[in-house]
């Protein structure tokens, strides 16, 4: 046993409801485990009087928070950030217009894609991200084993979902046919790689869960054998649900259902399911979702970026939803920043709910404790003794702070962009706020190029 001992921090974020004092001389980590083995009260010292702590870690200038959880993202997306014939459209078409292009995908592209996007989510202090990759054009077959590489080689924690697309613009979905597949070959990749790469149980790095993208792009059969599926290998459903009104339109339409209806009826109104958006529910939706124990997924950003509207989120927790936090992919976000998240959902939701009860703590519980749960992990998400030492650690330097007062508010109000420091099981995998062991220049050249081959065709 190899023990740290993060030491006297600027304040820590246990959650809204617990004494930061329980930990406000710091955690101490085993290293061997990656696990928190300790929490060192204000005015104590640490059990045995610290003679079993092998290395200190002055966190005096240090808000430390949860390693940040982002619960819905597109890597491959960060290829087509801030693309002028698509920075001013609403969802639709803003997809219409992207589709062509993402088809030109390829494993290169997807590699850095993924690197971008993780590494980026890192120096923002996540340590776990979700991302939703449903795109498999020719040669592309195996694009969640090139991701599941690039987790590894970063040390994040990360649950990638294979998204699909069955129902192409000859059916009456929105995709080109050429960026759709046969269920068949898509539920057979799913259990591949169910079996290749998903790890169960406390600490697991790689897990796969399955994404049929949305109602206006995969069938209602793939929509219920997906989740037949899920249940069968244990693990869990995710889809874009109740993002915008045409889509609602789209549901009406097609099905003869509202959006949760629908989800009824194909099988995903459980807790196996957390859902991209949900912003269109209506009060008697919302307790049907909480009852059923589903999760939702919160993107500020990309709302406000696509004018989608307004996720009821606090509604939503109250019913029983799970609440987290995503960044959505870096297209309808331009930026894979979930400390920047945070402030956005903050901000976002007093809009609609007040500031009292939206409060700064709420919005980082959001982003720690709810998207934790709305993976279904109990082993991240929190310090605790007993869970995974995944870590932010932020300084509070700068202009930007400068006449700020109380840490944690100041963590969120004063718009921190970047963590200091970052912890995932117990290693340090960002140093004085870089990636350790990355050559940022070269990914950024390699990645600006790719992304200009993928836009000029």
């Amino acid at each position: 046993m190899s023990t740290v001992w993060l030491r006297d921090p600027l304040a820590v974020h246990l959650g809204r409801d617990i004494d930061p004092a329980l930990a406000g001389r710091g955690i101490i980590i085993d290293t061997g485990t990656g696990t928190i083995v300790e929490l060192v009260a204000t005015g104590q010292e640490p059990a045995g009087g610290g003679q079993s702590v092998d290395e200190t870690f002055d966190a005096r200038e240090h808000v430390i928070t949860p390693g940040l959880i982002n619960t819905h993202h597109h890597f491959y997306q960060t290829l087509t950030r801030a693309w002028a014939p698509v920075a001013d459209k609403p969802l639709f078409g803003w997809l219409t217009t992207l589709y062509p292009v993402w088809a030109r995908l390829t494993p290169k592209a997807l590699e850095l894609a993924t690197t971008v996007a993780m590494a980026e989510l890192l120096e923002s202090g996540c340590t776990t991200a979700a991302d939703h990759h449903y795109l498999f054009p020719t040669g592309m077959d195996e694009a969640i084993d090139v991701q599941a590489g690039v987790v590894r080689r970063l040390g994040m924690r990360a649950l990638l979902t294979r998204g699909s697309m069955s129902l192409g613009e000859k059916d009456g979905g929105l995709p080109p046919q050429r960026t759709v597949q046969d269920a068949e070959v898509i539920l057979a990749d799913s259990r591949r790689l169910v079996e290749a790469y998903h790890e169960r149980g406390a600490g697991a790095q790689v897990q796969i869960g399955l994404a049929p993208c949305s109602p206006f792009t995969v069938t209602t059969d793939l929509m219920r054998e997906s989740a037949a599926l899920a249940e069968e290998l244990d693990v869990r459903l995710h889809t874009h649900l109740a993002e915008t009104l045409d889509e609602e339109e789209f549901c009406r339409e097609r099905f003869g259902l509202r959006t949760v209806d629908y989800l009824e009826s194909v099988g995903w109104l459980s807790d196996r399911a957390w859902l991209a958006h949900g912003i269109h529910f209506d009060t008697e939706e919302i307790a049907r979702l909480g009852a059923a124990g589903v999760s939702v997924a919160h993107c500020p950003t990309s709302n406000m970026r696509l004018a989608s509207g307004i996720a009821r989120a606090v509604e939503l927790e109250d019913a029983g939803v799970t609440v987290g936090l995503g960044v959505d992919g870096s297209a309808s976000n331009d930026a894979s920043n979930l400390i920047r998240e945070v402030r956005q959902a903050l901000y976002l939701q007093r809009l609609r709910y007040g500031s009292e009860e939206v409060t700064c703590a709420r919005a980082l519980d959001w982003a720690t404790r709810g998207s934790a749960a709305a993976l279904g992990r109990d082993d991240i998400g929190r310090i605790e003794v007993g869970r995974q030492a995944d870590l932010a650690l932020f300084r509070l330097d700068g202009l930007a702070f400068s006449g700020s007062h109380d840490p944690i508010p100041a963590l969120v109000l004063c718009g921190a962009e970047k963590a200091d420091r970052v912890m995932v099981n117990g290693s340090w995998r960002v140093v004085d706020g870089g990636v350790v062991g990355l050559d940022k220049e070269a990914l950024i050249a390699a990645h600006h190029e790719e992304a200009r081959r993928l836009v000029g065709g």
